[in-house]
């Protein structure tokens, strides 16, 4: 008898759901970055364990919104918690102290959830021994986990199969994600911003896949960085065009190593002016914004 269903990952900034996201379906699919606010969108993963197909939701921070951005960003938070059949809630263990003040910091941030919260606390191989005995005191839906050495993750893939419903496969065995490969080009080329880049840079940029040609060899993508204003676009071309070379550079590996084949990285940087406030601009980028109402 099979099971599928979907899961939301949520919690604080740095708490590691896009690393654990990428470790639990084996492909990189969302960014990692040590800079808090880089997911702007769900990213799904799928995976198959045992008789149990997990459609995972990495989501954006549930952030107290200044702009229009923040705003589409919290509802797509808020939209992969309403669909979740099970939440689970990464609490950093080295700095969250229990269960139950991490479970009242995400109630003050969203509704209520109607799905059963399962707290993951990351970062197992650095606990002490009174670390771990205060957070296995927490009760059986407290699962502690290392990304980095594997401990603890066939039990919380054993835990989410048992609480997801009993359902045919929600989508073909074969699938890692329902998103389309243009959408993680974009996200690995601003991944590779936030690493090249300091400050709010980063967070002025957008990155929209204009060409993706795929019936050729190498398969041709032609991306734009939007920036907000000309002093962010000289600084991203670089002295002689050294910070875009430096972008491309790192992106065009992973966006490879995710289709397997190579790729040619055509990368261009226009002005968008105040696109992060702007909703026409937000729309034409892929963001949705919340209804009117909702603001």
């Amino acid at each position: 008898m099979s099971r599928a269903g979907f899961v939301t990952l949520v919690g604080r900034p740095n708490g590691g759901k896009s690393t654990l996201l990428n470790h639990l379906v084996g492909t990189k699919l969302a960014i990692v970055s040590p800079k808090p606010q880089s997911t702007r969108d769900r990213v799904v993963g799928i995976l198959i364990h045992a008789d149990t197909q997990m459609v995972l939701f990495d989501t954006p921070g549930l952030l107290e919104p200044r702009y229009d951005l923040h705003r589409s960003m919290r509802r797509a938070a808020h939209e992969a918690i309403a669909e979740a059949d099970l939440i689970l809630h990464l609490v950093d263990g080295l700095s969250d102290p229990t269960q139950r003040e991490a479970l009242a910091a995400l109630a003050g941030l969203t509704a209520s959830p109607k799905a059963e919260v399962l707290t993951v606390v990351t970062k197992a191989d650095q606990l002490s021994a009174t670390q771990r005995e205060r957070w296995q005191s927490e009760g059986p839906n407290t699962q502690l986990i290392s990304a980095a050495t594997g401990e603890g993750i066939s039990l919380l893939l054993n835990a989410i199969a048992a609480r997801l419903p009993v359902s045919p496969f929600l989508y073909p065995e074969d699938d890692v994600s329902t998103q389309q490969t243009r959408f993680f080009a974009s996200e690995f080329v601003r991944e590779a911003v936030f690493e090249q880049l300091e400050d709010e840079v980063p967070y002025g940029v957008a990155v929209e896949i204009e060409e993706f040609r795929e019936e050729r060899t190498p398969v041709y993508i032609r991306a734009v960085m939007h920036v907000e204003r000309d002093s962010q676009k000289r600084i991203l071309i670089g002295s002689g065009g050294s910070r875009i070379r430096a972008i491309g550079q790192a992106a065009r590996p992973r966006i490879e190593a995710l289709i397997d084949r190579p790729v040619y990285l055509d990368l261009w940087v226009k002005v968008l002016t105040n696109w992060r406030r702007n909703p026409v601009a937000l729309r034409r980028l892929g963001y949705q914004l919340p209804e009117e109402a909702d603001r």
